[in-house]
């Protein structure tokens, strides 16, 4: 049961990431990629901070600080700098199929660093998702915007960030929960980007701010970051990497309804064809016979 509540956990968060990419892709126009970061987690600490003291749980230990910090870094600096530069080029939901490489890149990872055993199905499973990815990426560059391939490489390389905190998260995460390990991890990112910001200047269009682009400032803080990536690390507590990082690819389904409702960037065939893809991947990752699957999860969760 506690699997299937972090793979749960896992699609829901990347459905809203799929629908904070399209927020990021609405206020690029407005403010820059720092002053983006800093409103997204500047607000989520706000919100996940009085949780995390009310709950009363155990804050991560002193020694893991640098360890926490390091990883608030990576994924709350240098992840959401890359991740809204991208769609300065590329649009919301070529931006979300950018990012579901993250099953693929995180399978890797971990099996070079021997966090997680490689099995045929699930490789096979982040295979045809990538293919979905192909499929949409590739035979969409017609309608794409000039120079989207910048955009989608930053994206990449985003996920490359995202794969690396999803692995060396997991142990910190058990020794102190969801909530205090991402409320501190999200802080040193934040604070960070804001620095960034206030040096660079970059929260001087916040004065022309209207009421839609104060409400995407405030839904990216509030469901873009505390609830996203408390989620994040609610399912990373209970399932292996490369099962939370598989659903991401929900990722373009909630970008691209945000993309060509709010947006007006179409719906193109190759991106319905790349969604089924996708799912069809997930399918086969996630549902590898029961033994295998008991002895992989008892692997993955071993101390280490």
């Amino acid at each position: 049961m506690g699997e299937i509540l972090g793979v749960l956990a896992a699609v829901l968060s990347s459905a809203l990431g799929g629908t904070s990419i399209g927020a990021t892709r609405f206020l690029v126009g407005a403010i820059d990629p720092l002053a983006i970061g800093a409103f997204r987690f500047g607000i989520g600490v706000l919100l996940l901070l009085p949780l995390a003291l009310l709950q009363r749980g155990a804050w991560p230990p002193r020694r893991d600080w640098p360890g926490v910090a390091g990883l608030g870094l990576l994924f709350f600096a240098a992840f959401p700098i890359l991740f809204n530069a991208s769609l300065i080029f590329t649009t919301a939901a070529r931006g979300a199929l950018a990012l579901s490489t993250l099953p693929l890149l995180t399978m890797l990872v971990a099996a070079a660093l021997g966090a997680e055993p490689l099995t045929a199905r699930k490789s096979a499973g982040v295979l045809v998702t990538i293919m979905g990815v192909s499929i949409a990426l590739l035979s969409g560059l017609a309608t794409a915007p000039p120079g989207a391939w910048r955009g989608d490489l930053l994206m990449v390389a985003a996920a490359l960030c995202m794969a690396l905190y999803s692995i060396w998260s997991r142990p910190y995460i058990r020794r102190s929960g969801p909530i205090p390990f991402t409320t501190l991890a999200m802080a040193a990112g934040g604070a960070v980007l804001i620095l960034g910001a206030l040096l660079r200047g970059s929260f001087a269009p916040v004065a022309d701010f209207g009421a839609a682009q104060w409400f995407g400032a405030i839904y990216l803080g509030a469901f873009g970051a505390a609830l996203t990536f408390w989620l994040w690390a609610f399912a990373l507590q209970r399932t292996t990497p490369t099962r939370v990082a598989i659903s991401v690819t929900v990722n373009p389904i909630a970008a691209a309804l945000v993309g060509a409702s709010l947006l007006g960037e179409p719906l193109s065939w190759n991106l319905m064809a790349g969604i089924v893809t996708v799912f069809a991947g997930i399918w086969i990752a996630t549902t590898e016979p029961r033994a295998r699957h008991t002895a992989a999860a008892a692997t993955a969760t071993e101390p280490r």
